[in-house]
């Protein structure tokens, strides 16, 4: 079969994500509500329901996107043998913790946000959650946005403007905001939550500086696999990125009065100094990859 272009792909694969999840949600809630009854899981939001259920159809699809693109097999998106591959994983993930870890630190520093951790135990075990969810939605989002996306583009084109096109892409859907449902969930619930869900995309406090943040972040994540040829550098640093996004707000508690536009809120990224730190990780990366075209496994 012959491939698809990239493009039509790509669009095709989000409304067969969008529409999927949102048909998928209810059924999703009243298997919930009729074989958990009184569970923490049937107790969940309908909303709940509905970003699982995107990620679930999302999952489910990529090997079909990959099909589509002409990707055969997961080396051709990046994912090597992880043999050998340690020492670049360590690095990422090292680099996305101290990235973020300048940014949380100046914040308190500054009287923005202040530590308020919770009981060990309890630390102990959102820690452990935050790692699994780190490793497992990195992983996910890597292989999509990278392996597939940024790696279809690139085979089309230059990888520069390649790697823009698939930021903006993958910035835009982090602003997917929590609604709430009220009232019968119904077989159309789901679709008539979305457009609400996508309010996020035409708010100007919402989206300035955190998209700017999210497009820097995958543009060096771009970067990094094309620059080393292979997604194990990208997966350690979006790991630790997404690390230190869920323990943040679990750290620390807002200051009344805090400069939020300069320190951001809880989401960390939403604000202009983690935009400023992320830029100079970019920096750091530039020094470090100078080499003009990438490494033979990037091919």
């Amino acid at each position: 079969m012959k491939p698809m272009r990239p493009l039509p792909a790509i669009l095709l694969f989000t409304l067969a994500v969008l529409l999927g999840g949102a048909l998928l949600a209810p059924g999703l809630y009243w298997l919930a509500q009729h074989l958990l009854p009184g569970s923490r899981l049937a107790a969940n939001p309908f909303h709940r329901y509905v970003d699982r259920s995107l990620l679930i159809v999302a999952l489910l699809g990529i090997r079909p996107l990959l099909g589509q693109l002409g990707a055969v097999g997961w080396r051709a998106v990046g994912w090597v043998p992880g043999r050998g591959q340690g020492r670049r994983f360590a690095a990422g993930v090292g680099l996305g913790l101290v990235s973020l870890a300048v940014v949380a630190v100046a914040v308190v520093a500054a009287h923005a946000r202040e530590w308020h951790p919770p009981a060990p135990g309890e630390l102990a075990l959102k820690l452990l959650g935050a790692a699994l969810t780190a490793i497992v939605v990195a992983a996910v989002e890597e292989t999509l946005f990278r392996g597939a996306v940024f790696g279809a583009l690139r085979r089309g084109g230059d990888w520069r403007v390649a790697a823009v096109v698939s930021s903006v892409v993958y910035a835009f859907v982090h602003f997917f905001q929590k609604s709430e449902w009220i009232g019968p969930v119904t077989w159309s619930a789901g679709l008539e939550l979305l457009p609400r869900m996508m309010r996020g995309f035409v708010d100007g406090p919402v989206l300035v500086p955190g998209f700017f943040s999210l497009t820097l972040a995958g543009l060096l994540l771009a970067l990094a696999f094309q620059r080393t040829g292979n997604l194990w550098f990208s997966f350690g640093l979006h790991s630790g990125w997404i690390f230190w996004l869920k323990t943040y707000g679990l750290l620390t508690r807002a200051v009344p009065g805090a400069n939020r536009p300069w320190f951001g809120t809880e989401k960390m990224v939403d604000g202009w100094l983690a935009l400023l730190v992320l830029g100079m990780a970019g920096a750091i990366l530039l020094t470090v990859w100078r080499s003009p075209a990438p490494p033979p496994e990037a091919k």
